[in-house]
């Protein structure tokens, strides 16, 4: 059998990819918020993804994020038996993300979108909260982000529409 793995080899091969995603290379293992640092470190990416291929490119991006992200955690959380370890950060990524749809490729707009993602994020208004108690696994992890995403999406764009008035 040429390039066979054991069961053994791909369980652990699949830890590790699932471990690489969900801590966005490690970043979510950074000491001290992690959730921020995970925000944080999405930031050049949405930024390359919107200058590259506009909102079109960055929205499917979430949603690429938001499906390898779910599977991803479902795996690690199995694997670490943590629900929602604070470690796992692609969530915040698909959430920044989703919040700087729309923004045009300027600091401030990105530094608004990213302290109103984290804002949201943090209070965890309806229904991300909801999402944050009720939801559990890997799409529990992922949605409250989402949600928080879309409350920042939603404040960032009356900020750029008032700030642009």
């Amino acid at each position: 059998r040429f390039m066979a793995f054991s069961r053994g080899t791909r369980r652990g091969l699949e830890d590790f990819f699932a471990a690489a995603a969900v801590t966005w290379f490690g970043v979510g293992r950074l000491p001290f918020a992690p959730g921020t640092w995970g925000s944080l470190a999405a930031l050049p990416f949405a930024w390359i993804l919107a200058g590259t291929g506009g909102s079109v490119l960055l929205a499917g991006a979430v949603l690429a994020v938001f499906l390898i992200g779910w599977g991803a955690s479902a795996v690690h959380v199995r694997r670490v038996g943590v629900a929602d370890p604070s470690w796992v950060v692609i969530d915040e990524v698909a959430g920044q993300w989703l919040a700087l749809i729309g923004a045009p490729l300027d600091p401030l707009a990105y530094a608004v979108g990213f302290a109103l993602f984290r804002a949201a994020d943090i209070l965890k208004p309806w229904p991300a909260g909801w999402a944050d108690r009720s939801l559990k696994g890997g799409l529990g992890i992922m949605l409250d982000d989402l949600f928080a995403g879309a409350y920042a999406l939603i404040g960032l764009q009356a900020f750029l529409f008032w700030s642009n008035g």
